[in-house]
């Protein structure tokens, strides 16, 4: 006994070292085999995109920059609708040659082909760019609103002192208040807007038909929001051949067209082919859709019951020829040996769509999932999908089609009431600043300016010397200031001084555009997929420069104001 163990002391590091020696091996084995043992496998289950792998290998590529273009082309290899691998390749395929050039740029507009692609990727952009949009418009609007209500609202208050009944306007405010803060801000725009010249008046316009557009636009936001559902992602999923085993767990009591078809597929591809044919049975007995019937007939082939597979696939071309169901037959028909029949069926499918048939031929093999093609969900459905499954998250206030449609045609008709009822309205003197309006001015003088001033400048015998003088020095002290708040505002995201001194038509676009541009990178990182390191990053680059240029101009144009 004393001997074994001393003989086991012994052994027992050699062993340790030999499973450690082991463990070591595997480790580094050479990455091209595992690699593509794993996406063989993948393929085996019907599985075409990896993004969790091509993340990694996108991150070893930044690594390791000798590798880089070989790692990106694996990445790619595994996920061919990955827009962060095209756009990572055009940032290493760039240089000043020509070559450099254009094969930076192809890479590029095929990183923008992805998205169409890639579902989870295209709606998050469109969210990104729908809701920065929305949102900057909104801010755009409320910033005019502040920065006119210190120059317009006194114009307001003066013209309601001369006429008692003009307060009633004012009090258009209060009932609208108690709708919420938008249609609040449209009609406080819409009092200020009576007092906007020439196409200025185009801003209150566009106040009012964001109002109008409201319930929509808060559908859509709420729709981008409540996307990322557990049913939703497991549809997309299956028909992106990503996973399987999600939806097969998730879809498995859903009744609708969509997800029935999607838990069908996913259980086929999974090797639960009796569960599969039961599933498309049931869909099709409420939807005969083509493609049911050509994932029926799938199923059929992967049990080797290669009459009710021909069955299925002749029923899916009465409905609608598509090129999958003839490149099935065909491969069908030359298992059972009937090889000119199998010469007609693969002629009928090249002739509907080579592209697809050469993308079937590359992937084919013995294995169920990839000797017969499956047909998958159009991504149009599944935006569809995602519209009728959204839900009301965002609830600013009881904003509601009917609600918005009446005040919103009401506002507007009030506004050319108000606007073509309001001949004599007040105004500022051009030099001085003072208001005047047809009461206490007796008529607009040249220029549109206060008698004192006109007196001052043009009739220099109608007043003394004296008076003349002081008010030159008071038009003086005025100008410095307003030269003053302009260089100030000139600093001011772009637009704002321009709305200030009464350009604001051209400062709310300008602001508009700055702004939307702004919310793209803040919030680029809220509408992320996939991993949260790989979001629309590419967007940063272009959006901060077109930022910058829109801001010198900008500051340059108000500089040139001062002048």
């Amino acid at each position: 006994m004393e001997d074994y163990n001393r003989e086991l002391k012994l052994t027992s590091p050699l062993i340790f070292v030999l499973l450690l020696l082991i463990f070591t091996l595997s480790t580094f084995t050479p990455l091209s085999h595992s690699a593509e043992d794993i996406y063989e496998s993948r393929l085996d289950k019907g599985l075409k995109n990896n993004e969790p792998y091509s993340y990694v290998l996108i991150k070893k590529a930044n690594a390791d920059p000798p590798r880089a273009k070989s790692l990106l082309a694996e990445s790619l290899k595994h996920s061919p609708a990955l827009p962060p691998a095209y756009f990572e390749m055009a940032k290493i395929s760039f240089s000043p040659s020509a070559n450099g050039i254009f094969e930076s740029l192809d890479y590029t507009i095929k990183g923008f082909k992805a998205y169409k692609k890639s579902f989870w990727w295209l709606i998050s952009i469109t969210g990104l760019f729908t809701a920065s949009l929305i949102l900057s418009f909104v801010i755009v609007l409320a910033l005019v609103l502040a920065v006119r209500l210190f120059t317009d609202a006194p114009l307001l208050s003066h013209d309601i002192k001369e006429n008692k009944k003009k307060v009633l306007i004012a009090m258009l405010l209060v009932p609208l208040s108690f709708f919420g803060p938008l249609f609040f801000m449209t009609g406080s725009l819409l009092l200020l807007g009576l007092y906007f010249r020439g196409m200025n008046k185009t801003v209150v316009y566009a106040s009012v038909l964001l109002l109008l557009m409201a319930p929509l636009c808060l559908n859509i936001i709420n729709m981008f929001l409540s996307a990322p559902s557990s049913e939703l992602r497991a549809i997309v999923a299956v028909n992106e051949s990503r996973d399987n085993k999600y939806a097969a767990s998730v879809l498995k009591n859903k009744g609708d067209y969509i997800s029935l078809f999607s838990y069908g597929l996913a259980l086929k591809r999974e090797g639960r082919y009796e569960e599969a044919i039961a599933a498309y049975k049931k869909l099709l007995a409420s939807h005969p859709n083509p493609q049911a019937y050509v994932n029926l007939g799938n199923s059929y082939v992967s049990i080797n019951d290669m009459a009710a597979a021909k069955k299925s696939y002749k029923k899916s071309i009465e409905l609608k020829p598509l090129a999958s169901a003839y490149y099935n037959l065909s491969y069908v028909s030359r298992e059972t040996l009937d090889f000119a029949k199998g010469e007609e069926y693969f002629t009928e499918a090249v002739k509907l769509s080579r592209e697809s048939v050469s993308q079937f031929s590359s992937a084919a093999s013995r294995n169920p999932n990839r000797f017969v093609i499956d047909e998958t969900i159009p991504m149009s459905a599944m935006w569809e999908y995602a519209e009728n499954s959204s839900r009301g998250l965002v609830k600013i206030s009881p904003l509601n089609s009917a609600s918005s449609v009446i005040v919103s045609i009401a506002l507007l008709a009030l506004f050319f009431i108000m606007d073509s009822a309001f001949k004599e309205r007040a105004y500022r003197c051009q030099r001085c600043g003072v208001i005047l309006c047809g009461k206490c001015g007796k008529g607009k003088l040249w220029g549109e300016m206060c008698s004192l001033c006109y007196k001052s400048l043009i009739k220099l015998d109608a007043l003394d010397s004296r008076i003349r003088v002081a008010k030159q020095l008071e038009v003086q002290e005025l100008q410095k200031k307003k030269r003053r708040i302009i260089r100030i505002l000139s600093f001011a995201p772009p637009g704002i001084a321009h709305i200030y001194w009464g350009r604001i038509l051209s400062g709310t676009l300008l602001l508009w555009l700055f702004c939307f541009l702004l919310l793209l990178i803040l919030l680029n990182p809220l509408f992320s997929t996939g991993l949260s390191l790989f979001s629309h990053s590419w967007i940063t680059i272009p959006v901060s420069v077109i930022m910058a240029f829109l801001y010198l101009t900008s500051n340059i144009d108000a500089r040139r104001r001062l002048k």
